[in-house]
């Protein structure tokens, strides 16, 4: 299985990424899939992965309950991460965890979530937890943002950004 967040990433660099590794399925882990950034709610992320040929699963049972991310928010890790295992534990959790399993031991799968960096994302414990379960070797990838265009030779002011 691999996993991937599309912090700081566009849509293009994204599916290119996924395209690259060779996935066949998205299972997006995000408990809400909306994103205030282009492409990545639920409906429209769906439809850009079709069109690349690409399967999309959302395993909200997975995701990340509101205190757990409340909790990542405020820089509360050990917290996070209490609220998280336990949630995985539930029911829910669990049979949405073998569903998880089923798929990607079927298809070549990747994790969805918004952290660029995997470490101190929950998808990272989703996929320990499949790994323990069936063996599953895990794969981080990680996309590159954009590059921003050069002003070099058509304006000698420097610019400043803030964003």
């Amino acid at each position: 299985v691999y996993t991937i967040g599309y912090e700081g990433a566009d849509l293009a660099s994204f599916l290119a990424k996924l395209a690259s590794a060779s996935i066949k399925q998205v299972i997006d882990v995000r408990e809400l899939p909306l994103s205030r950034k282009r492409g990545f709610s639920k409906s429209a992320l769906a439809a850009a992965l079709a069109d690349s040929g690409i399967q999309y699963l959302h395993l909200r049972d997975l995701g990340d309950p509101k205190p757990g991310r409340e909790a990542a928010r405020r820089g509360d890790h050990p917290g996070f991460l209490r609220i998280y295992t336990r949630h995985l534990a539930g029911t829910a959790a669990q049979t949405a965890l073998a569903e998880a399993s089923r798929q990607a031991t079927a298809v070549r799968s990747c994790l969805l979530c918004f952290e660029r960096d995997h470490d101190g994302c929950h998808r990272s414990i989703v996929a320990d937890a499949m790994t323990a379960a069936t063996g599953i070797r895990v794969t981080h990838l990680r996309v590159d943002p954009p590059a921003r265009p050069s002003s070099r030779g058509s304006d000698e002011r420097a610019t400043t950004h803030l964003w």
